[in-house]
């Protein structure tokens, strides 16, 4: 599994162990080791009038593996530029909070149908609840959830009391999940910790000129020759791991979205840098809406 803190199993995906064959014998193990971590809860943001870069860099608010690991983006700055790499925090939470986490998911309203409307507004994004366990499977959008101080009041919204209530809910979820030492207590958390990845994807754009000022001095690109690949209009994409991704990692530090990269052959670059969660692989995991 990739980066992290050490994991506590989680009792939440059935496991095969002890088993013996017609004569007595132990069966043969179908596996070199524990099974891998897997996505039990994520909350992400989806849609909405998103440039492309940013889209396909999104982190999700919330990712809950199955071994306890509970992965949150850090808080960025309230106005631009922003980092050019979004750095992630990790919390450990012990079994019984991994499955409280997912008590609080079922209460609030994830695996439900009732229907929590559209806001009277548009180009906001969606916001998708995701939940896996070995007998449970929903996936619940609400769109706009997370644009409160900008919809219109509750009787120009076109939104009901019971909708208002439902989205209160799944409001209050994240609000539990991003901070989830509050929400279980102390004792069944430990972190946050930085989360050290074991990969990254870069993605790029051609340098335009900018209308604001001033522009942040260029600096050369260290990782892997640009360009990759990454289907989408006008972006580009490469997997930095091994030796490459502590240079990338040191060189983005104190880089942010605004800051012009350079390649051997003198183009200039706009590089924004994706974390990829312990379950992704490279380029073709990141979300394309």
């Amino acid at each position: 599994m990739r980066g992290g803190v050490r994991a506590w199993p989680l009792a939440l995906v059935v496991a095969l162990s002890g088993c013996t064959q017609a004569d007595g014998s132990p069966a043969p193990s179908t596996t070199d080791g524990p099974a891998p971590a897997t996505v039990v809860l994520q909350i992400a943001d989806v849609g909405g009038f998103v440039p492309a870069v940013y889209t396909a860099t999104r982190l999700p608010s919330v990712t809950v593996y199955s071994d306890g690991r509970v992965l949150t983006p850090e808080p960025l700055p309230a106005s631009p530029p922003v980092p050019a790499l979004h750095p992630l925090q990790v919390h450990q939470v012990d079994e019984s909070g991994g499955r409280r986490l997912v008590d609080l998911a079922v209460d609030a309203g994830v695996t439900a149908t009732d229907d929590l409307g559209d806001p009277s507004i548009t180009d906001l994004s969606t916001t998708r609840f995701e939940l896996r366990t070995d007998t449970v499977s929903a996936t619940r959008d609400v769109y706009g959830l997370g644009y409160g101080s900008v919809l219109p009041a509750p009787g120009a919204s076109g939104l009901t009391p019971d909708q208002l209530a439902g989205r209160d809910r799944l409001s209050g979820l994240l609000a539990q999940l991003e901070d989830p030492a509050s929400a279980l207590g102390p004792d069944r958390v430990r972190g946050p910790e930085p989360y050290e990845p074991e990969a990254v994807a870069a993605v790029f754009t051609p340098f335009v000129q900018p209308s604001w000022d001033p522009v942040p001095p260029a600096r050369p690109w260290p990782g892997p020759p640009l360009p990759g690949a990454l289907d989408g209009p006008g972006l580009d994409c490469v997997l930095v791991t091994g030796d490459a991704l502590g240079p990338v990692l040191d060189a983005a530090a104190d880089a942010t979205d605004r800051t012009p990269w350079t390649t051997s052959d003198g183009q200039r670059w706009t590089v924004v840098l994706r974390v990829l969660l312990p379950h992704e692989n490279g380029c073709e995991d990141l979300p394309t809406r």
